[in-house]
């Protein structure tokens, strides 16, 4: 065989393995005991809580992840948001008094004003509030206050200026608009998205210049990518199933987000932002559901939850962290 000819194959061999490698990482199944030990690739967090353990966002040092605690099983029951320290295993509550607290993954804790945007659901129905990351319950703030309308799923601007978030007429669990609202009250309720339509789980750029979500049309759900003032609206997955729970890479490049093409459950993919590179799995899980995920703000991690079968015929599901560079 001709020396180049070889050389040019053995590199090939290896720089092909080497894309494999960081494109397609396996998954460790869920559910297997945390305390044993793992390639370092994927684990889970060793998180003692009865119930589910749902939409992890990190902190901006990447040290700590809130999430949604819902004590009643997958999206079920009495809802708290609570904050857990990846080195030192601390578990602290951070909104525990009752009512549905629900947070987002993405954008939903903001390094400009260190505050973290959840919905809630106390009377007379949802809203959005912010509490400071060091917080505790009675040091929220709402800031929507509509009567006919109610809000879900909020994420932060880059500078903590603005949430946008997800509107619905009151007790219609369809609708969705999405809206956003300047957190100091001067801007408010600007719609992005028009009625008639489903449109949910925004989540904005590192940039600020664009907003991700997902639309329901055509009997499935699809990502949509447009400007912050609602311009330039562009659909940028197409395959069959749901593409749902999109947030950007810490570097606005990259889409992350749940997909159930061809797979029982959904699992973990990524896709570039305009649409042209992808769809490219990140998780493996088979036999399982991997959803809702987040990457850390320096890029190297994916925190997201994932369970055996089916979430909504679980207990619940656990936090899981994907070694992602």
């Amino acid at each position: 065989m001709n020396t180049n000819l070889l050389v040019f194959l053995v590199m090939f061999f290896f720089s092909s393995a080497a894309f494999l490698a960081c494109q397609f990482i396996p998954h460790t199944v869920a559910g297997d005991d945390p305390t044993e030990p793992h390639d370092g690739t994927v684990y889970k967090l060793d998180i003692t809580l009865s119930g589910s353990c749902q939409n992890p966002a990190w902190s901006p040092d990447g040290r700590s992840i809130v999430f949604t605690n819902f004590k009643g099983g997958y999206n079920r029951g009495q809802a708290n948001l609570m904050v857990y320290n990846l080195a030192t295993k601390e578990l602290r509550p951070l909104v525990l008094d009752g009512n549905d607290n629900v947070n987002v993954p993405g954008s939903s804790w903001n390094p400009a004003i260190r505050h973290i945007t959840f919905a809630s659901s106390r009377e007379p129905h949802d809203e959005i509030f912010i509490i400071p990351d060091t917080g505790a319950s009675g040091d929220e703030i709402r800031i929507t206050n509509r009567s006919r309308d109610m809000a879900y799923e909020p994420t932060f601007s880059p500078d903590g200026r603005w949430v946008v978030f997800e509107s619905h007429p009151v007790d219609v669990e369809d609708e969705g608009v999405i809206m956003k609202h300047r957190v100091d009250q001067t801007v408010q309720y600007v719609p992005l998205t028009d009625n008639g339509q489903d449109c949910r789980l925004p989540n904005w750029s590192p940039a600020g210049n664009l907003i991700v979500y997902q639309k329901y049309s055509s009997g499935q759900w699809d990502l949509w990518v447009m400007g912050a003032d609602g311009s330039g609206k562009r659909q940028i997955t197409f395959r069959r199933g749901d593409e749902t729970d999109p947030s950007f890479s810490p570097d606005g490049n990259w889409v992350i987000y749940s997909e159930d093409y061809d797979l029982a459950h959904a699992n973990i993919y990524k896709i570039a932002a305009d649409g042209s590179t992808g769809p490219i799995r990140l998780t493996f899980h088979d036999d399982g559901y991997d959803g809702a995920p987040a990457m850390s703000r320096d890029g190297t991690k994916i925190a997201f939850e994932s369970c055996r079968g089916d979430p909504d015929d679980s207990a619940g599901t656990t936090i899981w962290v994907l070694n992602y560079n």
